[in-house]
């Protein structure tokens, strides 16, 4: 007979972090208890302004009561149905309004909970297009040094950022990786898109040479965010959209970052000028106040898996939470504030002021490299002799304990506020940025 637990005490020590240092963490703990518009608020009631939009997913600001009041509304109504063959109206309801903001063709989508599981499920979709095809040897993925699409096993083997893949040491076979795009002698310290790197994407055809008709599909992030605020060069996703068709390759886009409204454009696709194939998102599409993902895909993807068998499922793929009701109140609210408010609008018009403000770390002793589009920005150190990385940590520290929230990756301070953000945040974003940089030793 079970036992009626009494609770524990409240500690820490049940709950195994994420992406922590959990030894350092539940020594020296920094938690977070309330959100509001620009601002977190620790449990002893100290602000905290947000320059990260929580994890690059709470684009229109914290506790937006539209998006609270859509989940209860919801969750009163019906908590929970399957989608495994049925269905409930607001999953539909949410697809088609999705399907409204993606560029132009790519109006099919896959609900998912996360970004890794919309990079793994977009890779699947490749595969089974491939096949549905008849080219059934087109089974090779490529990815990105640098690269970052989660930590399935599949957006694990396509990603490129060596500490998420040594430790585990399995990956998917028959994968690739283009070069990053990183050229720090010929663009640092650039604004917006750099003008050097597009012959980068050339290294798709030597992979055509190498590995012939078996590439299935290339997945690169339209801005790579977690490995530090990489902006494609000019032109260079142009070229490697026109090799992908080509050789008939699938051209997929990691959207996670740039999509709703991150850098002045609905997704990234439209404000740099290429269309994939795919396209994946996650974080923004529901504020981050439920978990939720979705792949878009173009018709032809869409229509070539559906109608390649002739009855019964045409897909062995879902998630038991694909479309679920909170998920989807969640979205649909949060893509009417992203349309009533014109939230690409309000980036694109402080865009300037966050480009020159980002642009004034370069006096800042210690900052190496400056990189930023729309409101993403990345102020890369100089590493500590010695300890790599061990100085943007405590440059993350420190702006916390002085009341901003900042993220780090690497030797990189990377920036993304909601896009509500106003110039006073963003002066004191980058004020007490500076300030920690010159209080952290070198």
């Amino acid at each position: 007979m079970n036992e009626i637990r009494l609770p524990r005490p409240n500690n820490l020590d049940a709950f195994w972090m994420p992406y922590t240092d959990n030894k350092y963490f539940k020594g020296t703990p920094r938690l977070l208890a309330r959100a509001e518009g620009m601002h977190y608020w620790t449990a002893d009631g100290k602000e905290i302004l947000d320059g990260t939009a929580g994890l690059w997913c709470c684009n229109a600001g914290h506790g937006r009561k539209e998006i609270t009041e859509a989940i209860q509304k919801q969750a009163a109504v019906m908590d929970f149905a399957p989608t495994f063959q049925l269905g409930h109206p607001i999953a539909f309801e949410a697809a088609a309004r999705v399907a409204e903001m993606t560029p132009e063709g790519l109006d099919r989508v896959f609900f998912v909970n996360s970004g890794s599981e919309a990079a793994d499920t977009a890779l699947k979709i490749a595969l089974a297009y491939h096949r549905a095809r008849g080219h059934a040897q087109r089974v090779r993925l490529v990815g990105r040094e640098r690269g970052y699409h989660g930590v399935g096993f599949g957006g694990m083997s396509v990603g490129g950022i060596g500490p998420n893949r040594k430790q585990f040491g399995a990956q998917l076979p028959y994968v690739d990786h283009l070069p990053h795009t990183h050229l720090p002698a010929e663009n640092r310290f650039a604004k917006g898109q750099p003008e050097h790197g597009a012959h980068l994407a050339d290294a798709l055809e030597n992979l055509v040479a190498l590995h012939g008709d078996t590439i299935a599909a290339v997945i690169v992030e339209p801005v790579a965010g977690s490995t530090g605020v990489l902006v494609p060069p000019k032109d260079y996703l142009q070229k490697l959209r026109s090799i992908c068709t080509k050789h008939g390759i699938l051209l997929i886009f990691d959207e996670v970052i740039t999509g709703f409204g991150r850098i002045g454009t609905n997704f990234g696709a439209e404000r740099l000028g290429v269309t994939p194939d795919i396209m994946t998102m996650a974080k923004g599409l529901t504020n981050a106040a439920v978990p939720m993902g979705a792949v878009a895909c173009s018709q032809d993807v869409y229509e070539t898996i559906v109608h390649g068998v002739p009855a019964g499922i045409e897909l062995f793929h879902g998630y038991t939470y694909s479309g679920h009701p909170l998920a989807s109140a969640a979205a649909i609210a949060t893509l009417e504030l992203h349309r009533s408010e014109d939230l690409p609008g309000r980036a694109r018009a402080m865009e300037p002021y966050w480009q020159q403000a980002a642009h004034s770390m370069r006096d800042v002793a210690g900052v190496i490299d400056v990189r930023e589009i729309g409101l993403i920005a990345g102020i890369e150190l100089e590493p500590r002799p010695g300890a790599p990385t061990a100085r943007a940590m405590e440059v993350f520290r420190w702006c916390f304990d002085h009341g901003v929230l900042v993220r780090v990756t690497g030797d990189i301070v990377a920036l993304s506020p909601p896009l509500i953000v106003e110039k006073p945040h963003v002066d004191r974003i980058f004020g007490t940025l500076a300030d920690a940089i010159r209080a952290v030793p070198a």
